[in-house]
């Protein structure tokens, strides 16, 4: 085992843990502010994080075109896939039903990526793909609840998953070498940019400042927003963007077993079983022999 897949093995399971801890961190974030001040604040903390990292480290500017690219696929990674996802459990979707709809993603990655980005997908990797989204939904379903799904909860879910899938494919394609620093000062302040608006014209900025909010915007900012989105474009960089993103497959299974470790609940036999099969769906996914793809970068 190459020094290389170490660290990549390392930064995957890295991203699993923050992005399903980070399920309960905006739980209880939106109790304190609605979908986009929470993220407006979220943001600018953010760069209020960044500015001595810029001050600090050399960081690579991207030209103008550069820009543009990472600009796209901030707003599509930051602003419409959390404020799509954020919007939907603000307005009552259960979590469950939220996570199985995003955890879609994968498959749509899969669909885009073998017809547009020539990653060629064996047929076992093809069924690590439907099992792993198969195993979520046995987890979360003890969460799901249809009665509180509503139209604008379902497009707002719908917006997240198109928003995260979209960003994944975009930053693969047009800015697969690019400063990770840069991307992330350049993503959060366009994010921060078209949501500051709406957070004032849709909610009239309504914040109740307490600790818990302060605490969960650091511990989504710095944990998740940063080194968990660089972790991803990083593994990004490395792999295709199928077998990369069949992680995500996980983020839901790790929130729920976390949740449940918290609260001392015994988790069930279906629960034990979706967790096995999500497990051995995205093994046959990434634990492969690398397949071709025009656009990888090894």
């Amino acid at each position: 085992m190459t020094r290389a897949s170490i660290v990549s093995g390392l930064l995957a399971w890295y991203f699993v843990a923050v992005w399903g801890a980070g399920y309960l961190a905006t739980k209880v974030g939106l109790q304190y502010a609605p979908p986009f001040t929470f993220l407006t604040l979220r943001f600018c903390f953010g760069l209020a994080c960044l500015v001595p990292v810029a001050l600090l480290f050399r960081i690579h500017w991207p030209g103008r075109r550069g820009l543009a690219h990472l600009a796209v696929a901030g707003l599509l990674m930051h602003a419409v896939q959390l404020g799509g996802s954020h919007y939907a459990q603000y307005l009552g979707m259960s979590a469950g039903v939220a996570a199985l709809i995003i955890s879609v993603q994968p498959l749509v990655t899969a669909l885009f990526a073998s017809r547009f980005l020539n990653e060629i997908l064996k047929p076992g990797q093809w069924l690590g793909v439907f099992l792993g989204l198969a195993g979520v939904a046995l987890v979360v379903w003890h969460k799901i609840d249809v009665r509180e799904v509503t139209p604008g909860s379902l497009l707002g879910t719908l917006i997240a998953l198109a928003g995260v899938t979209a960003a994944t494919l975009y930053q693969k394609v047009f800015s697969p070498r690019a400063d990770l620093k840069a991307a992330t000062v350049v993503q959060f302040a366009v994010s921060a940019a078209v949501l500051a608006p709406l957070a004032v014209a849709v909610e009239g900025f309504r914040v109740v400042w307490d600790w818990r909010l302060f605490a969960s915007i650091a511990a989504l900012v710095i944990f998740a927003s940063i080194l968990g989105v660089m972790a991803l474009y990083w593994l990004l960089r490395r792999g295709e963007a199928t077998r990369v993103t069949s992680m995500m497959y996980l983020p839901p299974v790790f929130a729920v077993v976390l949740e449940a470790a918290m609260f001392d609940v015994v988790p069930g036999a279906l629960m034990l079983a979706g967790i096995a099969v999500t497990c051995a769906g995205v093994a046959m996914t990434v634990w492969s022999r690398p397949w071709r793809s025009s656009i990888s970068s090894r």
